[in-house]
């Protein structure tokens, strides 16, 4: 085949442009497919798309997080992936415009695909640069096949026709004078125009093969690989954190006390889920120690567990936002573990880090202090769910995710305070992350209507590892009023508050504020979540 066409080559034997846009697509489209079953084969996951991913995460996570969850919320990395897979079709269909003259170009461009896809896997992750480089070849050649194949598919075909020539036309040279004059038949140069059924038949038949081909990669991926510890019991524990008996009020609307496992925020920087096999995982304990360690999932399940009732809440939540839950946690104190490890004067950081690499940090007084800080293994009295961090997480009360709730949970180390830095501190987060005393009004909605007459408003405050001892609600920036509180299983959780008030014809506003049990009162003035924690005071409009 040759490597490039001539230039004067008429353009009605080129590929239409539409055809070659859907060749060069559908290439991409094949390639990004193999590479997922090629890496799921080669047991080198991250595939290249989610390792791509990964890189972009890496890149610009510390400007983009806010804006990525502020317009796609909990949906932010299926947006992510969704992107860099538009993306590639685009520059995909610009490659099979520019294969119409230029039959090079597709190798060219999916080469620089694969070596990119191949780079991210060995930077990102534990994968050998063999078997990235196979991924890559067989993504790029079944890539490059199949966009040649549409284009030779899409592509016009010049034909001779035979055609009469008429009477007395010479037969021999033009200029001969002794050429006889004679009829006869004559070649006509035309153009045999594809086969528009069969071009897109084909094009649709590799369109299903790669959705095909992502489903058995997601096969491949082991999604079910804790179905092996679906029977193991979780033991009883130790020490349990009762839930409150009965609420004295009950407002419709606002969120439950023990936040559903299904409804539970989930924010982090992983864009496929880890899939841990438990019978080979070990969690490793070392750094700042005397003795460092390693311990199994049916170990960690041998030792004394605590049960405790903890509200996580994640440093991007807007003021009023839903980024937060209370959930009831079972697992071992990280004192118990730090015990047996023997922690050295000098450590002052407990750093922890995932099997996907993300990592994060506090200081060792958090784990310490009599707060609950444990490494769970079990969320609302069932096995840990794999999108929280099966086998393992850490859950610190009163600490944002982004410094302590380490999910899929790989190593713990201790160090010195400027030994090592979390994600997101070199990305412009403070090192630092404890939770900001806040509150949020449920009830109403924003922009609601209610009915005139007795109407209760209603919400949730927080204050974790301190505790919540006031809610106050005012009402189109009239007097602070005292708003009545739920009961809770200690301060560790969120508390529902209740305020009733009759409600008058017309526009109104609410705003609400929080006291905690150490005086202190919530701050006014509005911040934006970065670097430490949104502050200021949750306002809604709503009518009567």
């Amino acid at each position: 085949m040759p490597s490039e066409l001539p230039a004067e080559l008429p353009a009605n034997l080129l590929p239409s442009k539409p055809a070659a846009a859907l060749s060069g697509a559908v290439g991409v489209g094949v390639a990004i497919a193999v590479g997922e079953i090629a890496s799921k084969t080669l047991s080198a996951d991250p595939s290249p798309l989610y390792s791509v991913g990964g890189a972009f995460i890496d890149r610009f996570a510390g400007s983009l997080k806010d804006i990525a969850i502020q317009l796609f919320g909990k949906n932010d990395k299926t947006a992510l992936i969704v992107g860099t897979v538009i993306i590639s079709l685009c520059i995909g269909a610009l490659t099979g415009i520019g294969a119409r003259r230029r039959q090079w170009i597709p190798l060219l461009a999916f080469s620089a695909f694969g070596v990119f896809g191949a780079w991210a896997q060995t930077v990102r992750a534990d994968v050998g640069i063999l078997d990235a480089c196979l991924a890559a070849i067989c993504a790029v050649a079944i890539g490059v096949a199949c966009t040649h194949l549409l284009l030779r598919l899409a592509t016009p075909k010049p034909a001779t026709r035979m055609v009469a020539s008429p009477k007395g036309t010479p037969t021999g040279s033009p200029t001969s004078a002794t050429s006889p004059t004679q009829s006869g038949p004559d070649e006509r140069q035309e153009v045999s125009l594809p086969s528009r059924r069969r071009f897109l038949g084909t094009a649709g038949g590799l369109i299903v093969l790669a959705y095909a081909g992502m489903k058995v990669a997601g096969a491949l991926a082991g999604e079910d690989v804790i179905a092996a510890v679906k029977n193991i019991r979780i033991p009883r524990p130790f020490r349990r954190r009762a839930l409150p008996a009965i609420q004295p009020f009950e407002v419709s609307g606002v969120a439950e006390y023990v936040t559903p496992t299904s409804e539970f925020y989930r924010i982090d920087t992983s864009l496929r889920t880890p899939n841990v096999d438990a019978s080979t995982w070990r969690l490793k304990i070392r750094g700042l120690v005397d003795t460092p360690f390693e311990i199994s999932y049916a170990e960690l399940l041998a030792m004394p567990s605590i049960e405790e009732v903890v509200t996580l809440s994640c440093v991007s939540n807007e003021v009023g936002g839903d980024l937060i839950g209370n959930a009831v946690w079972q697992g071992v104190p990280l004192t118990d573990l730090l015990e047996r490890a023997g922690v050295q004067a000098e450590a002052e950081q407990l750093f922890s880090r995932s099997v996907d690499g993300w990592n994060s940090g506090f200081p060792i007084e958090a784990a310490t202090d009599g707060r609950v800080a444990m490494v769970a293994y079990a969320m609302n009295g069932a096995r840990l769910p794999t999108a929280h961090g099966f086998p393992a997480r850490l859950v610190v009360s009163g600490l944002y995710g982004y410094v302590s709730a380490t999910k899929w949970l790989d190593t713990i180390e201790l160090t010195t305070w400027r030994g090592a830095n979390g994600f997101w501190v070199p990305r412009g987060w403070s090192k630092e992350g404890p939770v900001k005393l806040s509150s949020r009004i449920d009830v109403p909605r924003a922009g609601s209507r209610v009915k005139e007459g007795m109407f209760a408003l209603g919400g949730v405050a927080w204050s974790p590892s301190i505790g919540v001892s006031a809610v106050e609600v005012s009402i189109d920036n009239g007097p602070w009023q005292a708003a009545e509180l739920g009961n809770v299983a200690s301060e560790h959780t969120w508390v529902q508050w209740r305020y009733v008030w009759s409600a008058t014809a017309g526009d109104h506003t609410a705003r609400v504020r929080a006291t905690d049990q150490q005086g202190n009162a919530q701050v006014t003035a509005n911040q934006a979540p970065a670097p430490n924690g949104a502050t200021g005071l949750h306002q809604i409009s709503f009518s009567v």
